[in-house]
């Protein structure tokens, strides 16, 4: 039955233009059928649903949308009346289950009588809701009302449910910290695209942000640094004198009221403890953590290097690691586990257990009569007893431990952690065939905070994730255990976002490519089908005045020379349909002027290149400066 499902879904969507006819629904739903015709919402529209409480704040968000945007008077019905089942708008929780729906699933009927979604469960009629949200017109994404639209519903007939149980969004709120009342932000923007688990990452070497009451140091001294502007990582060392007050952190109470309002909206929030490595934070509030006997001046990292990269692994120039020989480190575990596991109802905390520096720890006394006490091979084999200690501890809170792919190494991981797999698929390989519970977060698909497109005209970062290498991440590689693979989520580091706008240009349309790769199925997956509708989303983004990147509008760059030397610009697009102008005068080029068709020779005197995409007569991407001396180290 579902593969026949997925069939039907595919040829629905394949039937589409390019720019998305049918209702642009993102994700693609398993089946959609969309008969000719409109649903029009009167002036006062009658809603019946069960009364639950699981679904009282859905309920609310739907009622402000409907009135205060679309300007309609709205009834709620509760109970099994006739007029009921007559309502506009009518929510159904099935008497018995729908095996095709599962527990997320949901069916949505638009027609002559109006609207209908049934589910299983309560989060099911809240994912319909989602899907009803983008069936209307693009206009009820606005904060406020708006005149002179028809609202109506286009018949559809849905049927919907999840390919994975995890699909979730990281969100790093110590490299920049983000408020209370972002983070509500984003979980809003997050279900609306039907994820649901929030991977919240609190600590790190530039900030520990959630409120420890056995250690008040942690937010006093560790939620702030100095702040700076300009290319995080490549910041001047703060000077002594300068204000430590960048920064912040959730108090419990806040904890406790982000947690409720993610569960209103279906999500679960993971909190990630990053340990032993990423915690300069807390080794700057408790020197007594480190074994390192300069950890007294250390400071809470502003962004300045402190770290070489120049290596395939880190090299600490200040040790930013728990001591794992020090049994008050494990005590100070016990503690922030215990208060943190209070605060998170969700089954899993996430240690980290990535990207530690080991060169510390390869010369310290410590841990070197540590090693001979245990039979430690080397230092590896060290975080590997101090992960398998973690564990315990973290179990006694009665929770699960998930790490990221580093704590396969040095062995004797217990099977019940989960691994998070990042770089690459490699780890969530290895650890599904270990007997792992695995997420996939592959960095070369799902990394949000890198570039996603050319370095000449995107904020820089180390690398490069377009939206078509976010459509094509596959969550389950050949030969692993489909079972093994609990699903896959975006992830966005922050060190380069400053502010909201710029983390949702990051997230979108990214995010879009990676709730898809979760929801749908591979067969309704289709690439040129995909660009219509989100450029459909696009236009409802500029509704709701939330900020995307232009990016998948603008070309690929190959650089090289060809048979006589010459220095050539080979421009391609990353989705069909656009004319590629160009000019080397200094002038902007608009759709009179030459296209490139294949590799471009530079003049010899030129010093730049400016490129920008049409269709038809309309700009689609930005105007790109490709300086020749660019063009020259690239050709290198």
């Amino acid at each position: 039955m579902l593969k026949k499902i997925s069939l039907l879904g595919l040829t629905c969507l394949l039937s589409s233009s390019l720019l998305a006819q049918n209702p642009a629904i993102i994700p693609a739903p398993t089946k959609a059928i969309y008969p000719k015709g409109y649903y029009a919402l009167s002036a006062s529209i009658s809603i019946a649903g069960p009364k639950h409480d699981a679904l009282t704040t859905s309920y609310a968000n739907l009622t402000d949308k409907l009135t205060r945007i679309a300007g309609k008077k709205v009834q709620w019905l509760y109970d099994q009346s006739t007029a009921a089942s007559l309502a506009a708008i009518r929510f159904k929780l099935n008497a018995k289950p729908d095996s095709i729906l599962g527990n997320e699933g949901y069916k949505l009927i638009s027609d002559v009588k109006g609207v209908q979604i049934s589910a299983n469960n309560p989060v099911g009629l809240f994912y319909g809701m989602q899907t009803l949200m983008q069936l209307m017109p693009k206009e009820i994404e606005s904060s406020q009302a708006i005149s002179g639209v028809s609202w109506k519903v286009p018949y559809a007939n849905i049927t919907d449910a999840p390919r994975f149980a995890w699909r979730g969004m990281m969100l790093d709120v110590s490299r920049h910290f983000f408020t209370k009342e972002e983070v509500k932000r984003f979980i809003d923007e997050m279900v609306a695209y039907k994820y649901n688990v929030l991977h919240w990452h609190l600590t790190d070497d530039e900030g520990w942000r959630v409120e420890i009451k056995s250690y008040p140091n942690l937010t006093v001294k560790g939620a702030y640094n100095v702040k700076k502007i300009g290319h995080f990582t490549d910041f001047s060392k703060p000077l002594p004198d300068e204000p430590r007050t960048y920064g912040g952190f959730y108090t419990q109470e806040d904890i406790k009221e982000i947690v409720k309002y993610g569960q209103e909206r279906f999500v679960n929030i993971m909190p990630e403890i990053d340990v032993p490595g990423h915690s300069m934070a807390a080794v700057a509030s408790y020197p007594e953590l480190s074994c390192t006997p300069e950890a007294v001046n250390y400071q809470v990292i502003s962004g300045e290097p402190f770290i070489d990269w120049s290596t395939d692994h880190a090299i600490a120039l200040q040790d930013n690691t728990l001591c794992p020989a020090n049994e008050k480190v494990y005590t100070f575990l016990d503690k922030v586990m215990g208060e943190v596991s209070s605060l998170f109802p969700f089954e899993y905390i996430h240690m980290g257990g990535d990207e530690c520096p080991k060169n510390y720890w390869d010369k310290n006394p410590q841990i070197l009569a540590m090693r001979k006490e245990l039979g430690l091979k080397n230092s590896q084999e060290v975080q590997a007893h101090f992960v398998r200690r973690l564990e315990k501890i973290i179990t006694s809170k009665g929770k699960r431990m998930m790490g990221w792919d580093e704590i396969l190494e040095g062995g004797g991981l217990p099977k019940s952690t989960a691994v998070m797999s990042w770089r690459g698929m490699d780890g969530g390989i290895q650890a599904a065939k270990d007997g792992h519970e695995v997420i996939m977060t592959p960095n070369n698909h799902v990394y949000i905070d890198l570039m996603q497109g050319d370095r000449a005209i995107e904020p820089p970062v180390y690398k490069t994730v377009r939206l078509r290498d976010s459509y094509a991440f596959e969550p389950v590689p050949a030969g692993v255990n489909a079972k093994l693979v609990k699903g896959g989520q975006a992830n966005l580091w922050s060190e380069q976002l400053f502010n909201y706008r710029h983390l949702q240009y990051m997230t979108y349309p990214r995010s879009f490519a990676i709730a898809e790769a979760l929801w749908s199925e591979p067969a309704n997956r289709n690439w040129d089908n995909f660009v219509g509708r989100v450029e459909s989303h696009m236009a409802r983004f500029d509704v709701a005045q939330k900020k995307y990147a232009p990016s998948m509008f603008e070309p690929i760059i190959q650089v090289g020379r060809n048979a006589l030397g010459e220095l050539t610009v080979l421009p391609t697009t990353e989705i069909g349909g656009l004319t590629i102008h160009y000019s080397f005068d200094h002038s902007y080029p608009d759709q009179f002027y030459p296209v490139a068709n294949g590799p471009v020779v530079v003049p010899k005197d030129a010093t730049v290149m400016k490129i920008v995409t049409y269709r038809g007569n309309k700009a689609m991407g930005r105007t790109m400066d490709l300086t020749v001396n660019d063009i020259i180290k690239r050709a290198k």
